[in-house]
């Protein structure tokens, strides 16, 4: 019975952290194109596929995690076990998805910022 048990865990648990990993990625990539533009100076194609890059090695990362993570243990045998180590499972993969996000965004605000400062560079440069 703990067998079906686990396999029910699985086939709650993966659908949603992929889902989940999907849902993040399509809207960081999606409002991350403007922070590549601006990064990139307009130049669309180098910005679509450092954006792209990015979201690959996203992907991998976090489906990667979610699979590593997939291990499932209920000694009680009870679906009251078995949804307080999906809520745990599933909240843990979330709060580990929002430090992603952060951590993106903040390589796009440090992009940005960095490009600010080279644009700033070569203005002096054009004034001297």
């Amino acid at each position: 019975m703990e067998t079906t048990k686990i396999l029910i865990g699985y086939s709650i648990y993966l659908p949603i952290a992929l889902f989940l990993t999907y849902y993040v990625s399509k809207t960081l990539f999606k409002n991350g194109k403007i922070f590549m533009l601006d990064i990139f100076k307009g130049r669309e194609d180098i910005a679509d596929a450092t954006n792209r890059l990015f979201e690959t090695g996203f992907y991998l990362l976090n489906i990667g995690f979610a699979l590593m993570i997939l291990q499932m243990n209920i000694s009680e045998n009870s679906y009251q076990e078995l949804i307080e180590r999906l809520s745990y499972k599933i909240g843990g993969f979330s709060i580990y998805l929002g430090i992603m996000l952060f951590f993106n965004l903040y390589f796009f605000f440090r992009g940005k910022r960095k490009a600010k400062e080279a644009q700033e560079e070569e203005r002096l440069v054009y004034k001297a």
